[in-house]
């Protein structure tokens, strides 16, 4: 249940890039605190220790194998080379050596096999371990979410926590299945091809390195400008999804009104701005790849010309040449991805702070250890100098007292941000008490159990909330292992069981995600079947009977007076119509009960509820304060 305050909203967070994109390809959110979240995430997978350590070493032996096998491979090149040139020279013995080859090509190829094999299987038993993390931490999130107070969802969208539960999550999945093992694999490419370059030449080895500021200057050029860019790109997107949202949503307005032009021109608008911002972005951040290779090429052509002045001199091989040819392309690819993993991993630990911060947010207050558990209860309510804020400096409730009697039908009517929702959200426990209290059959609310307090009410709110489902497990919601008969007798109560017994698949019709197959109508008739289902103590009504048709209302509102007698019942009613037959009206006005009375005693009286009765069925003019 909402509640009557203002909402505050959050912006959604800014993934960071993907891995495999190009270097330093888009703006890079950064954690407050990375230190202390990088020690957080750690402690998850701690328990995994042993299996990752199984996987740095196969990943470490994997690398150094792959870089072994250019240099024996050279040797085979050399061999060849040698028996060529002995050839055209015309030397004695002049052949080559195909036994000593096929050796090399031997071990070659069982290195790469080999290499390949492991891995294989350090990726098999990362991903096992990466999903075992994300699963506990999907865990804890859901269960933390459960536990968190209303206040918790009423100051946030719900876009923000559901991309802090699913994207977010999905991030750290993904970096620590590919982006872990790929950062590790990386830094030994590096150290190990250079070794292997400086045993081969440390000339070559020099020549290679020089190119690799012309490297770094051209990414961090080209990425300083490409990320303004990607900005832009992103804030015309949301911009463009946020008015695709809101016209589609609101398209019958849109037509009745007859904008559909104003509405097609903004967003081309929005499209063409979209599109410059993405072109721009795009083209710059496609320029580093070719720029690269440029840059790796000309490394290339410089190596092949100096090498071939050190084979003349017989200071290197001709094998240790093409060996050195390969280095330098495995030099220049893995420092491009750990640019890219080091962005990544920087966007993943902000991710994880955000996942951190609902592990953080304040729960709802633990049960007193002697909490009683009730099963049913009588409906006596009273509220005793009941006062409630949801900002210290600004009260909404203040000294509210109401003693409500078994049985009693008590409507509570007022202007919008009254406190009608949160007198509510109070007697359910959404929110606590902050003075005063508030007792049932004489028990204060805060010595029973939240659980069984919350299972002697029953709820039909004015905003429906269907599942994606079956009618039959919709209304099924109200009663655990809730038999067919009473899910039907439920539905014909609440006038429901003619309109379902009309459709295709009858009770088993299943409810789309967005619940668009059936009218509001209907959605509101199966919200109301729901709460005969459930047959609780006391019932919470919230002008249950807004979105139906007037005869329809007129059948409900008989069967809601089967289904009110013996129990009390809360009626937040917004047409006063509904509530002529109370046994009690509570006129609330800035969190005060102002007035009241029965219909009939507060429309003598001629006061707040008089003014508000006239405004709706008279169309007296209400003055404004």
């Amino acid at each position: 249940m909402a509640s009557e305050r203002n909402v505050q909203t959050h912006n959604l967070p800014v993934r960071g890039p993907r891995p495999g994109g190009p270097p330093l390809a888009g703006p890079v959110e950064k954690a407050k605190d990375f230190r202390g979240t990088l020690k957080r995430l750690l402690a998850y997978l701690r328990p995994y220790l042993p299996a990752i350590i199984i996987v740095l070493a196969l990943t470490i032996t994997a690398t150094v194998l792959t870089i072994m096998a250019p240099k024996i491979l050279g040797r085979a090149t050399t061999e060849i080379f040698r028996g060529i040139m002995a050839k055209m020279l015309r030397l004695p013995n002049a052949k080559i050596d195909f036994s000593y080859v096929a050796k090399i090509l031997i071990q070659v190829s069982v290195l790469y096999s080999v290499s390949g094999l492991l891995s294989y299987l350090q990726q098999f038993i990362m991903a096992g371990v990466s999903q075992k993390i994300v699963r506990k931490m999907r865990k804890d999130v859901s269960e933390k979410l459960s536990r968190l107070p209303l206040k918790f969802y009423d100051s946030r969208t719900h876009g923000e926590i559901l991309s802090r539960v699913t994207n977010d999550v999905d991030l750290i999945s993904n970096t620590l299945q590919q982006s872990l093992v790929q950062f590790v694999s990386g830094i030994v490419s590096i150290v190990g091809v250079t070794v292997m370059m400086l045993t081969i030449s440390p000339i070559l080895t020099g020549v290679t390195v020089l190119t690799l500021p012309l490297s770094i200057i051209v990414t961090v050029i080209i990425a300083k400008h490409s990320q303004r860019f990607f900005s832009k790109q992103q804030k015309e997107l949301g911009e463009l999804s946020g008015h695709a949202e809101e016209v589609y949503s609101g398209h019958i307005v849109v037509k009745a009104y007859n904008r559909e032009r104003d509405v097609i021109e903004r967003f081309e608008n929005i499209n063409e701005r979209l599109c410059d911002a993405s072109h721009k972005a795009q083209f710059l951040s496609g320029m580093i790849m070719p720029l690269m290779r440029f840059i790796g090429n000309l490394g290339y052509v410089i190596v092949s010309v100096v090498g071939g002045i050190l084979v003349t001199k017989r200071a290197i091989t001709i094998g240790d040449v093409q060996a050195f040819i390969q280095y330098s392309q495995q030099f220049t690819q893995p420092i491009v991805q750990i640019s890219n993993i080091a962005n990544l991993i920087q966007s993943t630990i902000a991710a994880a702070e955000r996942v951190f911060e609902i592990l953080d947010e304040e729960e709802e207050k633990p049960e007193k250890p002697n909490a009683l558990k009730i099963e049913k209860v009588k409906g006596d309510v009273k509220f005793e100098n009941v006062y409630f804020s949801y900002v210290p400096e600004k009260p909404l409730i203040e000294d509210l007292n109401v003693d409500v009697k078994s049985g009693q039908r008590i409507a509570i009517v007022g202007p919008t941000g009254a406190g009608k929702t949160t007198l509510v959200n109070l007697l359910m426990r959404f929110y606590e008490v902050q003075k005063g209290s508030i007792k049932i059959d004489g028990i204060d609310i805060r010595d029973i159990h939240k659980n069984n307090l919350r299972r002697c009410f029953g709820m039909v709110l004015q905003d429906t909330w269907l599942f994606n489902g079956t009618i039959r497990e919709n209304i099924a919601y109200g009663k655990e292992n809730a038999t067919e008969e009473e899910i039907v007798r439920a539905a014909k109560m609440a006038q429901a069981h003619h309109f379902i017994m009309a459709l295709p698949d009858g009770y088993d019709t299943v409810i789309n995600e967005e619940a668009t197959n059936i009218s509001y109508g209907e959605k509101q008739l199966i919200t109301i079947a729901r709460a005969f289902l459930a047959n609780p103590d006391i019932l919470i009504l919230d002008e249950a009977t807004s979105n139906v048709d007037t005869l329809t209302e007129t059948y409900i509102q008989k069967a809601m007076d089967d289904l009110m007698k013996g129990r009390t019942c809360f009626i937040i009613a917004h047409r006063l119509s509904t509530i002529k037959n109370a046994d009690l009206i509570l006129v609330m006005n800035e969190g005060k009960i102002i007035e009241k009375g029965t219909h009939k005693e507060l429309l003598a009286k001629g006061g707040f509820y008089a003014e508000l009765y006239r405004s709706q069925f008279l169309g007296a003019l209400v003055e404004v304060q």
